[in-house]
């Protein structure tokens, strides 16, 4: 109900760029250029000024920007509103976005929750990175975003979403067996700042990660590869190709000979894990279910795991 170009101008804000916005949007630069063309002549105001190869947004869309944000909250408020006349309130299509340790040990089994306590609601799951997790929200492909904070995602000044904060994990030393110090229980780690490290690809949340934890440590890493998937940074480690950072509640494969070992210290480092949503929406009721369900994963995730 929302005008679909209030959501496109969203995005440009967002992103910084219309080639950057497409993407997000799923459309082409000329697709978004031709609707933020047509809706400052509809409004008779100039929205966008070129920027050498980019561009900015002027204070007319800045206001027109705090109106759509607004508009957007009151209607997610208005379908909660409207959800209570339903003879089942929770019902339809709920969709999450994950990144992925919660896409394989979290959402899952919340959704088994959801589709054993409402049966007449269907739910989906889509694997991807925070950042991406904020546009799919933001482009309505998405309800429920389960997130790790990283500088990668919107700041929480951002006012299209609602954050609420799920839990906070710590990340071990994973080490191969036979490292200098794998029969350790405890470690500063500071004591690995001189080993090879395999961390993820640049811009991705876990690379994003690891990078500050080091940092918070004292060191910046001496990257020796990239991987994304804990089976090959599992198998690197295994064979004494570096030293990584994973957050406990990570399943390693159980082939590849590697130890965790806790990072000692009154602050670890840490992840934080959030579920965000579209500003408003929390109040529908398949979203609240949804987050409900989450915390009750969660709860029940923690206190069978040793943290």
């Amino acid at each position: 109900m929302i005008d679909r170009r209030l959501r496109v101008l969203q995005a440009v804000a967002r992103q910084g760029t219309i080639t950057a916005a497409a993407e997000a949007c799923r459309l082409t630069p000329s697709a978004v250029s031709h609707q933020m063309q047509a809706l400052a002549r509809e409004l008779d105001l100039v929205l966008l000024e070129p920027v050498g190869r980019n561009v900015r947004l002027t204070p007319a869309a800045h206001a027109l920007l705090a109106h759509a944000e607004a508009l957007a909250a009151r209607w997610e408020q208005a379908q909660a509103d409207l959800a209570a006349h339903r003879r089942n309130p929770v019902t339809g299509s709920l969709r999450f976005c994950a990144f992925s340790t919660a896409a394989a040990r979290l959402v899952p089994p919340a959704m088994a929750r959801l589709r054993d306590g409402h049966p007449g609601l269907s739910v989906h799951l889509r694997e991807t990175e925070p950042a991406r997790a904020f546009d799919l929200l933001a482009t309505d492909e998405a309800d429920i975003a389960v997130v790790v904070a990283t500088p990668g995602i919107p700041p929480e000044s951002d006012a299209a979403f609602t954050r609420h904060r799920l839990y906070a994990e710590p990340l071990d030393v994973l080490v191969g067996p036979d490292h200098p110090l794998a029969h350790r229980d405890a470690l500063d780690l500071a004591e690995v700042a001189g080993d090879p490290w395999i961390v993820g690809t640049p811009g991705h949340a876990y690379h994003q990660l690891v990078t500050v934890a080091c940092a918070g440590a004292g060191f910046a890493p001496a990257v020796a590869h990239h991987a994304d998937e804990w089976d090959t940074g599992a198998a690197l480690v295994a064979q004494g190709f570096g030293v990584a950072l994973v957050p406990r509640l990570a399943d390693l494969p159980a082939h590849h000979a590697t130890r965790r070992i806790p990072v000692a210290g009154d602050h670890p480092p840490t992840r934080h894990v959030l579920a965000a949503v579209r500003a408003g929406s929390e109040r529908r009721p398949l979203i609240a279910a949804g987050l409900e369900a989450l915390q009750q994963e969660i709860a029940t995730t923690l206190s069978t795991h040793t943290t």
